[in-house]
């Protein structure tokens, strides 16, 4: 069988599928393939692990070949790839959700609250430059996380992880999604609240829902006009449920203190005026970036194909019934 790797993955998760018996295509260069020589390469696989970087649309498939049997995409997400052309061609695709990526995200988000509220950033920045000539009362003062309110808006696994360690910092949390969610306020002792009333009463909001029709700008002018004044926003989650120009504005205008964003609306391609912003951090899309995050994606995505070609049901189907077919 052949299988095309659209980049090379960190440590030896790769180790198990080059010694194995299939033909393996690795692209080995450290940077996201071009559209056209993805296409080159991957044509005649059975098999692509790809990333999320690597958009795979019904006329890639199509490119690739009717042999196409799965997609392994090294990401939680999978808004890259075309789910529905993929099962109208029996096309399996998997992702790779674990503990160790939600615990690694709801980790970064709170590495962004906590830099935001202490300006973390902006002071090290300062210190490099030579600024600092001895302590002095009235510095980067920042916000105090105690008594503050926590806004989360999606509640699933890693927005439940970010809620756990909100209330080691004294935080109220509020919580927003599609349906209560009872069993996680009473252990956590959070509160459900409408969109609206968690944007105009919450200090901090960090994002973490995934990217759909629904989410898509989510936050834009309308939502962020109803944030609370110098109230913040983290987003870990898609880079295009923010609208970018939207959130300039309002960041410009002050209506918001300070955002931190881990995730872009045109990756890799930043709004140049968010980078120019001292009140604005900005990280490489690192959210999951852990190495136990990486390496238990990494052996997800391997065993993802060698399971498949081996007839056993791959774990993590995004498409179910395309195995039952």
């Amino acid at each position: 069988m052949k299988v095309f790797v659209t980049r090379k993955l960190p440590g030896d998760v790769l180790k198990p599928l080059l010694e194995s018996e299939h033909e393996v295509d690795v692209f080995e260069e450290d940077r996201t393939m071009e559209p056209l020589e993805f296409l080159e390469r991957a044509r005649g696989a059975e098999a692509v692990l790809t990333l999320l970087s690597n958009k795979i649309d019904g006329e890639v498939m199509e490119a690739i070949g009717p042999q196409l049997k799965l997609i392994s995409n090294y990401a939680v997400g999978f808004d890259n790839i075309d789910i529905e052309a993929a099962t109208n061609r029996k096309v399996l695709v998997t992702n790779t959700p674990s503990d160790e990526v939600n615990e690694a995200v709801a980790e970064h988000a709170w590495a962004l609250i906590l830099a935001l509220a202490r300006r973390v950033v902006e002071a090290d920045e300062s210190t490099r430059r030579g600024s600092y000539k001895g302590w002095e009362p009235g510095i980067f003062l920042g916000r105090s996380l105690m008594g503050k309110t926590l806004g989360i808006v999606g509640l699933g696994r890693i927005g439940t992880m970010t809620a756990r360690r909100a209330n080691g910092f004294g935080m109220k949390i509020l919580y927003n999604k599609r349906s209560r969610d009872e069993e996680a306020e009473s252990q956590l002792g959070i509160g459900f609240a409408d969109l609206d009333t968690l944007l105009q009463n919450s200090d901090f909001i960090s994002l973490h829902v995934p990217l759909t029709n629904e989410t898509r700008h989510m936050i834009n002018a309308e939502t962020l006009s109803k944030m609370k004044e110098g109230s913040f926003i983290v987003n870990t989650a898609r880079g295009a449920c923010v609208n970018e120009s939207d959130l300039v504005a309002a960041l410009r205008d002050g209506k918001l203190a300070g955002a931190a964003l881990d995730v872009f609306d045109n990756e890799p391609n930043i709004n140049p005026e968010l980078i120019a912003m001292e009140n604005v951090i900005l990280t490489p899309h690192i959210a999951s970036a852990t190495i136990e995050a990486r390496d238990k994606m990494g052996s997800q995505a391997v065993s993802a194909v060698l399971n498949t070609f081996s007839g056993q049901k791959p774990d993590n189907l995004v498409n179910p019934d395309v195995w039952q077919q």
